[in-house]
């Protein structure tokens, strides 16, 4: 897994341990939480995408097969 990957992960784990604190202490802060909680859980799947589909077309170009 591509390391930006895994810190976009790590973000989004922080984010959401926030959202559940800010909730818990009855403030609205927590939907702003929740909100990078999506966006960064969107980087990361888009960097494992991503770093799929370069490995795909390296092996295409070299003519490897799976």
């Amino acid at each position: 897994m591509p390391r930006l990957a895994v810190y976009a992960l790590l973000v989004c784990a922080l984010t959401v341990a926030a959202a559940v604190v800010s909730f818990a202490r009855g403030s609205w802060l927590g939907v702003v939480w929740v909100l990078l909680a999506g966006i960064s859980s969107n980087m990361a799947w888009f960097y494992v995408r991503r770093a799929k589909a370069e490995r795909d077309a390296e092996r295409e170009a070299t003519g490897a097969t799976s």
